[in-house]
């Protein structure tokens, strides 16, 4: 026993007891403070339950949320081009282009300054404010810009202004998946609420064909769309208004009971909340993190497909289809969207699968889908419609990969570095990509199927490459010995301004906000 009592005293000798500041640690470290029991199951799902419903409504189609309108603005772009707005306001196909890149290219541009709002600022109360003014943008955009424009510059300019605000819609929605949520649940979480674009393209796709029977004078059926899709934003924006939560630590759903439950519930991912206080040396390591920009990389070239969101009904069009054929069909995009994205979160899902040979496997149809496209002869149009169709099996694996990033990262500057990065990249492959599909390509366009299919090979070579890093530093770490540089981390004392002194607190390791390079007992999913 005595032998003991000095071993451990030597060990406090060598890690002496360290202080820290507040603002060094996670918001979530007065709640989770000194509190390493296990979470009864029970408890836990039972939390698990109340954030799926109160949380993740607004996070999906069901009730209209703010990333499916991103979406829905993307697409109700590629509608209108049965409805109407080339002839209506004189675009050129390079005009058309351009007003699909331009979204991106201003996206690109405010990415970084819109990560760094979220981490200065309560994320739920950011995306409040920065929601209802995106439905100021948008519902005058719709009522006097793009449902009045007839010039290719209003359009230009009304779409530059939406990339501007939704800069921190995904980021935003990723980092409070991330505060709620496991690792392991994140994967489906972030799969549900993207998988809501198949609903989106499914619900336009029926209000384009009940517009394209409408007859108003002076007011085109692509016009409509816009106003429609402005309106349901309106609702949006009142539904994040007042239920949108910045935490798990302030959540308004929760007791103060539940919220200590629910911060204890997600320990498991060892990356905390959040914490408000931006680091340099986060940052730094972030820029000099090599997986990053593998990972960056691969949210650039996986992005190119994306290009068929606002071409896909031209290209429908052009194997031979009517305007009202072309857009019921649409509808169906909006089912194998579905359908791959739930696949994928699925596949992601199984043990010895996991994300990566996830997005590998899913990758496999859409290639199929592309070389029946280029190799079919013309007249097949059926033929040519199922390989489109299972074209669109490239857009799951990024969704795959949004639910993946929240668990290879921890340190809240570093993970709001890396979205930014990772976002960027998104901005850059959607940005590039519709200027491919130039009118002298028309009808087959075999020259943008052939980007098409080269970008999803070289995804796949991407996602094999980052798995084979991350599966190495995970193999490195399991032969480490423990760490306990963080054991013995504390908040001195202090006295509140009511007079009540509150004690020293130890803090645990995991609301430290390590970075995943520091924290050592971190593993990378994979």
């Amino acid at each position: 026993m005595s032998d003991s009592t000095s071993n451990h005293s030597k060990e406090k000798q060598d890690h002496p007891l360290k202080a820290v500041n507040e603002s060094d640690v996670d918001v979530a470290a007065q709640l989770a403070n000194g509190k390493g029991e296990e979470l009864d199951p029970q408890v836990a799902k039972r939390i698990l339950r109340k954030l799926d419903i109160h949380i993740m409504p607004l996070m999906c189609r069901e009730i209209v949320s703010v990333p499916r309108m991103t979406f829905a603005d993307k697409t109700t772009l590629g509608q209108s081009a049965v409805l109407g707005i080339e002839k209506t306001a004189h675009l050129n196909q390079n005009q058309f282009d351009w007003l699909s890149s331009v979204f991106y290219l201003t996206y690109l541009a405010f990415e970084y300054p819109q990560n760094f709002a979220l981490q200065r600022f309560p994320v739920g109360k950011w995306m409040r404010q920065l929601i209802f003014f995106v439905l100021l943008v948008l519902v005058r955009s719709q009522l006097r810009s793009h449902a009045a424009c007839h010039s290719f510059g209003g359009l230009f300019a009304v779409r530059f202004i939406l990339g501007i605000c939704e800069g921190a819609i995904t980021p935003g929605f990723m980092i409070v998946t991330s505060m709620f949520y496991t690792r392991q649940e994140q994967n489906k979480r972030v799969g549900y609420w993207f998988l809501m674009n198949g609903f989106a393209v499914i619900f336009l796709g029926f209000v384009s064909f009940g517009l394209l029977h409408t007859n108003t004078e002076n007011f085109a059926p692509w016009q409509w769309l816009m106003i429609i899709t402005g309106l349901i934003t309106l609702v949006t924006s009142v539904c994040f208004w007042f239920w949108f939560p910045n935490s798990p630590t302030t959540a308004w759903f929760l007791t103060a009971e539940e919220r200590v439950l629910a911060v204890q519930r997600i320990k498991v991912n060892q990356t905390g909340v959040e914490n408000k206080h931006w680091k340099r040396e986060q940052f730094i390591e972030t820029l000099q993190d090599p997986k990053i920009w593998v990972m960056a990389l691969f949210a650039a070239v996986a992005n190119i497909p994306n290009s068929l969101t606002n071409q896909r009904q031209l290209i429908v069009a052009q194997f031979g289809f009517t305007p009202i054929e072309t857009t019921l069909l649409g509808c169906v995009d909006g089912v194998m969207e579905i359908l791959s994205i739930w696949l994928g979160i699925s596949l992601a899902g199984v043990k010895g699968i996991g994300r990566a040979y996830a997005g590998v496997i899913i990758y496999i149809p859409g290639l199929l889908g592309t070389l029946l496209v280029n190799l079919l002869p013309s007249h097949l149009k059926v033929g040519l419609l199922f390989g489109y169709w299972l074209s669109i099996f490239s857009i799951a694996p990024f969704a795959i990969f949004l639910g993946w990033v929240s668990g290879l990262v921890s340190g809240h500057t570093k993970r709001t570095t890396t979205n930014a990065i990772v976002l960027i990249g998104y901005a850059i492959g959607n940005f590039a990509s519709p200027f491919v599909w130039k009118s002298v390509y028309q009808p087959r366009n075999h020259v943008p199927w052939d980007l098409l299919a080269t970008s999803m090979g070289a995804s796949i070579l991407i996602l094999l490459i980052l798995r084979t890093m991350l599966a190495r530093e995970n193999a490195c770490r399991d032969k480490e010995t423990c760490q306990d540089d963080y054991d013995d981390i504390y908040l001195p004392s202090k006295e509140l301004d009511s007079g009540i002194s509150v004690p020293r607190r130890k803090i645990d390791k995991v609301f430290l906000d390590l970075t995943d390079l520091q924290n050592r007992d971190f593993r990378y999913t994979l």
